[in-house]
């Protein structure tokens, strides 16, 4: 059975409905970017040291667990959306930043690591848009354990928001050998 460390447990203001897992709040990528040549559009894995995390409310605040496990967890049937990645860390000390807020994140080990994004309440928060002060509609979950890279997956969906990002990063074109290059190139002179 995997043992399971809480490393954040809070709720964590959102605005325009996402959050970020990274290294630096600065020079963050495009939301799209990360999704770019994805099965699923809520936990974008595809620029190398960051994770895109989609919520259903666009405006408020969500509760967020982040979780380390030594193996992958069972999956818990409470969770209405599920989607997995392969994400590497390169350094223990990570941040979770939505618009402007920004929480602390350590993580046990770094390297290659398996990502669950778990969502539940979507729809609802999504047709609710924004909250003030009102109860909490939708939360999540990310665990994280060491795992070798393998494809992102979509385990489970059942909200139409989730069906939406999904399809969204489904429609992304892949970047050219050439947007990679220069990419590249841009990284290496900061």
């Amino acid at each position: 059975m995997s043992q399971v460390r809480v490393l954040f447990d809070d709720e964590v203001p959102v605005h325009y409905g996402f959050i970020w897992v990274s290294a630096s709040e600065e020079d963050l990528p495009d939301l799209m970017e990360t999704r770019a040549g994805q099965r699923n559009g809520l936990c974008g894995a595809a620029v190398p040291g960051v994770l895109s995390l989609v919520t259903g409310l666009h405006t408020g605040r969500v509760p967020l667990t982040v979780q380390w496990h030594d193996t992958a967890p069972k999956l818990d049937p409470v969770w209405e959306d599920v989607v997995e990645v392969s994400f590497t860390a390169e350094q223990c000390d990570l941040g979770l930043s939505s618009f402007q807020d920004g929480f602390d994140l350590t993580l046990p080990a770094a390297g290659s690591l398996r990502a669950r994004f778990c969502g539940t309440g979507m729809d609802a928060a999504h047709e609710q848009d924004t909250l003030m002060g009102e109860p909490t509609i939708d939360r999540y979950l990310l665990a994280l354990w060491p795992a070798a890279p393998a494809p992102d997956e979509v385990v489970r969906q059942t909200s139409a928001i989730a069906a939406y990002w999904h399809q969204s990063a489904q429609d992304l074109p892949l970047p050219t050998a050439e947007e990679r290059g220069a990419q590249a190139s841009v990284e290496a002179e900061q």
